[in-house]
């Protein structure tokens, strides 16, 4: 992952200022100017705050003022990337606190407009967060606009779970919201677009697993070409959930059919930075050919002492009447940004097609 200084420097803000002075001679920009000496070791989301209040501060107290500098910026190919982030959070700022009413539909147009430079999946959430309907009747026009970078912002920015975004409460009531804006998408020319339908209707299936699974027979029902895969891709989390009605959708056995055999792992004790290798068997006990999701759980030691499991995707396969499959994995206790390891006890179990093992115990130390 890039850091923050690959991404919003003080070299893209330079060339935003030019941009932005270009368009708009009059204004000095000092603030943007001067906020680059405050970067330090902020990340990126701080210095996306950072520069939308610079931003905030140069540019014009009205909404139509701002507009019109920002489309004149844009016809310098140069304005693109991580540089308009801070500027789609800027430009939602001043059309949602403007006093006419058009000024919040031009703003969502704007919005578009930008994303064919750089995504507004970020921006658009302070949109869906002051007129959620309204919102989503303008994304709904954009399922059919000519730049898929457009059709992927109708989806991508209403998604309910969107990484590094701000959240919007009402989807947690609404899980169903902008299903009519993946009804359209889902069958989209662009693997892009037909990428972030999959990530949606997987974040619905967190909040609404029997809606996420309808939606998926029904689009199933009408497939094209593409639909398995994208289908596949957004029952992922309900796979690994081993929730029944995903794993019959896509074609997993019932478990009763299964048995899960003689895991077991290399050592007992694993220190952390070093990897746990552990196996076992998987059998088809019954009279057909079984499709298989098998997965593996690791439970996890908490600060606090008590364990979380982890599921995590390991392969998929189709055996035989009688057929045995030897399943095996290395697994790491390498410290990453996105876990913290903690001494103690843990343990280790085989999940196909929901089945669990018995788990395998073994301790972590420092």
């Amino acid at each position: 992952m890039p850091t923050a200084d690959e991404l919003l420097s003080a070299r893209e803000i330079a060339q935003l200022t030019k941009c932005l002075r270009s368009a708009a001679p009059s204004v000095e920009w000092s603030h943007l100017r001067a906020s680059t000496a405050m970067f330090g070791d902020l990340g990126l989301s701080e210095r996306v705050l950072l520069v939308r209040g610079a931003l905030l501060e140069d540019l014009p107290a009205s909404y139509p003022q701002t507009a019109r500098i920002l489309r004149a910026a844009l016809k310098d190919p140069s304005m693109r990337g991580w540089m308009l982030w801070p500027v789609g959070e800027a430009l939602a700022t001043r059309a949602i606190s403007s006093s006419r009413d058009r000024d919040f539909d031009d703003g969502l147009a704007l919005l578009a407009q930008l994303t064919e430079r750089f995504t507004s999946e970020f921006a658009i959430r302070s949109f869906l967060n002051a007129d959620l309907q309204r919102t989503l009747d303008a994304a709904g026009t954009w399922t059919s606009h000519s730049n898929d970078a457009v059709r992927r912002l109708a989806s991508e920015g209403t998604r309910p779970r969107l990484p590094w975004a701000k959240q919007v409460p009402a989807f947690r009531s609404q899980p169903a919201a902008a299903i009519g804006i993946l009804d359209v998408l889902y069958t989209d020319e662009s693997e892009m677009v037909r990428r972030s339908v999959a990530n949606h209707l997987n974040d619905i299936s967190r909040a609404d697993p029997d809606l996420a699974v309808r939606t998926a027979t029904r689009w199933l029902g009408a497939a094209q070409e593409t639909t398995p895969r994208l289908v596949r891709h957004a029952m992922r989390t309900l796979i690994k959930q081993a929730h029944p009605d995903a794993l019959a959708l896509m074609g997993f056995a019932s478990p009763a059919e299964l048995a899960i055999k003689d895991l077991r792992v290399d050592r007992t004790v694993v220190s952390i930075g070093d990897v746990l290798v552990f196996e076992g068997v998987v059998i088809n006990e019954g009279p057909h050919d079984v499709r298989l999701a098998i997965d593996y759980v690791v439970h996890y030691r908490k600060a606090n002492g008590s364990t979380a499991p982890k599921v995590f995707k390991l392969t998929a396969k189709t055996l035989s009447p009688g057929e045995s499959l030897v399943v095996n994995k290395r697994h790491s206790f390498k410290p990453i940004s996105t876990r913290r390891h903690y001494a103690g006890p843990h343990s280790i179990e085989l999940q196909v097609n929901g089945l669990r093992s018995k788990r395998v115990d073994f301790d972590v130390t420092e």
